[in-house]
């Protein structure tokens, strides 16, 4: 019974502490609110996100803004055509003494900001998927673990693909969300310019500790999930799946390729704290169609046709909800 109690005391503070790191964040951040939802809740989950939206709607502001609400250790790393994994992940140097020694590359940090990695080789983008799934880095044939919490949040610019290397879709699924950001409206982009031409600097406090995610990533694994929310979960990726027993016609007609069971596993976990920062402590079906697109619209693959009748995934995914 304390145990209990213990876990609704904490889910009360999880929900608290999600409305102050907003208000911080929007000191910096003008607009965004969803992407904001979304990237707090890939953490709290414990997932990595990908942000795609065209230069100067403040990608990595937002994100640098975020790790030092959170404060967490951040890098970034720029990735370019002749970035190398060893600069990602670091390498072997031979020191004063003749002996091997490991250099930590900007990998071994809490968050990681990838920016435009859709310009580097797959070679390079492949160095992340290691730390990605299993948290750690293999090189030189010894294993390091990653310090705790570890987060990957990639950015990626929609417009330009020439000098591109679109992402594998192995390394697209291990991505939590992918947010599509929109331009800021008329009023956003009016408080955007006073503020940013002004010369007055925000600092921003630290509102969740290291120990805060951890606690709250144990948290959001033990919310209970009533049985008609997973078959609703399970389902709905089924349904994805073109020419299976479960498949819907949009998909049959669409389709190439469905979501696979990594989709059904996020689902869960981003309605479950979905439901934690609304104050609710078992998620419903609602939480799930909030949370949706975010987490299929880079599983699945249209096929020429949907292309060519301007079936975009946003549509696909809202006829099969």
């Amino acid at each position: 019974m304390a145990e209990i109690d213990n876990e609704v005391e904490v889910a009360k503070e999880l929900s608290a502490a999600y409305d102050k790191l907003e208000k911080e964040i929007s000191k910096v951040v003008v607009g965004q609110k969803e992407t904001v939802k979304l990237l707090i809740t890939s953490i709290f989950c414990g997932g990595h996100a990908l942000l795609v939206g065209v230069p100067g709607l403040a990608k990595t502001l937002l994100v640098h803004t975020m790790t030092n609400a959170l404060g967490l250790q951040f890098n970034r790393i720029q990735f370019t055509p002749d970035l190398m994994p060893s600069d990602v992940l670091g390498a072997e140097t031979l020191d004063q003494e003749r002996n091997f020694r490991f250099i930590k590359g900007p990998i071994f940090a809490n968050v990681i900001l990838a920016d435009e990695i859709n310009r580097t080789p797959p070679k390079t983008q492949s160095a992340l998927l290691e730390a990605m799934q299993e948290g750690a880095v293999t090189t030189g044939g010894k294993n390091y673990v990653l310090d705790k919490p570890f987060f990957v949040l990639a950015t990626q610019n929609p417009i330009e693909q020439e000098g591109t290397y679109p992402l594998p879709e192995a390394q697209l699924d291990r991505f939590m969300f992918m947010i599509k950001l929109e331009y800021p409206s008329l009023e956003e982009e009016l408080n955007i310019v006073k503020q940013t031409t002004s010369g007055d600097t925000t600092e921003i406090g630290e509102i969740i500790s290291k120990e805060d995610i951890l606690k709250y990533q144990a948290l959001v694994k033990k919310v209970p999930v009533p049985d008609n929310v997973f078959e609703y979960i399970v389902k709905l990726v089924h349904k994805t799946r073109p020419f299976t027993q479960h498949a819907a016609e949009t998909s049959n007609e669409y389709l190439e390729w469905g979501a696979g069971p990594r989709a059904s596993q996020f689902l869960v976990l981003a309605a479950k704290c979905n439901a934690l920062l609304k104050g609710k402590f078992s998620p419903d079906i609602e939480d799930v169609k909030e949370v949706a697109k975010p987490i299929l619209r880079h599983r699945i693959v249209r096929n020429f046709k949907a292309e060519a009748e301007g079936k975009t995934e946003e549509l696909l995914i809202e006829s099969l909800l």
